[in-house]
């Protein structure tokens, strides 16, 4: 809540008309609000995720949903890959495309974009000064920073005249605060066990949950999914009359891994349909995982070739996925001593995260520096990380929803029998994985984006010092 002091010094640094005069201020304002992500625990229901709200705040802002058109992607693991290759895919046949991803890894302006540029602290602080009045005309019932944040880039989008913007969902699908649009296509991702406490405790339970971003008449299309998880999305799709496709069944998908001298470890996809054509295109992202998302971005981009984006050619998508890259997943960021960032944050996402590193980087000896929330699946993510880890280092991911270092060494060794270190702050854990390689070693970051972001501005910050 924001006190009588803090509300004086934002006045002061508003200019008479109620805008904010400079960025900072504006995000003070922002931040104030209910933020669910830093949360522990939080009732999942119509009161907390409130789409009546949602809507309702929409309405003070005019809408600016309606006046998009849209891509609305939903998913455990996955999203903001597949995020990614359909906008450079989208942007390389010259459409001018808007992408809404979360969480940030370093900048809070990375989850708003338009053509891989961020948003820029004068059009956000604006934004935020025209959603204002409207948040504070709610009363007692005000949206919650997820709801805002939402908000915001559906009027930049609107307000920059996208042709097209990429929409990943926060939590769940059915009471997002992004389902309120309307989209061309929907695409779901794989689904796994994870945000359990609202989601459900089976996967058949949080599948029911994404799919609620369904709508009748709007195609959506699938990765392959476990047997459970697909016959819940069958019938969620059959009850609300949604054309529903899943990759290598209704859609003719398949994809291999394959290493050679000439191009090294690389997965290929192959992907047909009635008005689309691609044979054997390498995935441009590391990981088996990938192809799956590879898969979906494509037949994404086929949905929208019939609804009636004709500057698509399947060559120039082609060339538009070879120059996908994102960050925080499977990111050397660091050269000596070679260190991967990766932002897994559940035991499916660290079971293939371990996979990918072993089929594409060769090393010795691997030592992981993890951290996660609290609220995880933390056994099954033990055990995933005794598979591949030589050497884990234990510290805080950060934030009111870290668990703790202590607690998670303990866990690792009930759960597998090994040992493992501890450090006070993320620094010292990077300190002690790098006094523990060779050159032929690698080290790991992983267990939550909090931590990437971590790890990112402290290699960032030894760059400028070592330059100045």
């Amino acid at each position: 809540m924001v006190t009588a002091t803090s509300d004086k010094k934002t006045s002061r640094a508003k200019s008479a008309s109620g805008a904010f005069r400079r960025y900072d201020a504006a995000l003070k304002y922002l931040f104030s609000m209910t933020d669910y992500e830093q949360m522990l625990r939080v009732r999942y229901n119509r009161d907390t995720f409130s789409l009546d709200r949602m809507f309702r705040l929409l309405k003070g802002l005019g809408d600016p949903q309606d006046r998009i058109r849209t891509v609305h992607i939903a998913g455990t693991k996955g999203k903001g890959s597949t995020v990614e290759m359909l906008s450079q895919m989208l942007i390389a046949c010259g459409y001018k495309v808007g992408v809404y991803t979360s969480p940030h890894i370093v900048d809070i302006r990375e989850r708003i974009r338009i053509n891989h540029t961020m948003i820029s602290q004068a059009a956000l602080t604006r934004l935020i000064s025209t959603v204002e009045p409207i948040i504070e005309q709610m009363g007692d019932d005000k949206p919650t920073f997820f709801e805002i944040f939402t908000s915001l880039a559906f009027m930049y989008f609107a307000n920059e005249a996208v042709d097209v913007a990429v929409i990943e969902t926060g939590l769940g699908g059915r009471l997002d605060s992004t389902n309120v649009l309307k989209p061309d296509v929907c695409g779901l991702t794989s689904i796994s066990l994870d945000h359990m406490h609202q989601l459900g405790r089976t996967v058949g339970l949080i599948a029911k949950e994404k799919a609620g971003i369904f709508k009748p008449d709007i195609p959506a299309v699938s990765v392959p999914q476990r047997p459970e998880v697909e016959a819940v999305l069958r019938s969620a799709a059959k009850a609300s009359k949604t054309p529903l496709m899943f990759a290598g069944k209704e859609i003719d998908f398949s994809y291999r891994f394959e290493s050679s001298r000439a191009t090294g470890p690389q997965t290929r996809v192959c992907m047909t349909t009635e008005t689309s054509n691609f044979e054997h295109l390498p995935v441009p992202l590391l990981g088996e995982h990938q192809a799956l998302n590879c898969g979906l971005a494509l037949a994404l981009l086929d949905e929208l070739k019939k609804k009636g984006f004709d500057r698509i050619t399947d060559a120039t998508a082609v060339e538009g996925l070879r120059q996908t890259y994102l960050p925080g997943r499977m990111e050397m960021v660091c050269r000596d001593p070679r260190m991967i960032a990766d932002g897994a944050h559940n035991a499916a996402s660290v079971a293939a995260l371990m996979k990918a590193i072993g089929q594409n980087i060769p090393y010795d000896s691997m030592v992981v520096v993890f951290g996660c929330a609290v609220d995880k699946d933390i056994p099954g993510m033990m055990r995933e990380l005794a598979l591949g880890a030589d050497k884990i280092v234990f510290t805080s991911a950060g934030g009111p929803r870290a668990a703790k270092t202590r607690d998670l060494a303990d866990a690792f060794e009930e759960c597998t029998g090994k040992t493992a270190q501890v450090a006070n702050s993320v620094e010292e854990a990077l300190a002690i994985a790098a006094s523990a390689v060779s050159r032929e070693d690698i080290i790991c970051a992983t267990g939550s984006f909090y931590l990437v972001g971590a790890v990112k501005q402290i290699l960032a910050a030894r760059q400028q010092q070592q330059a100045s």
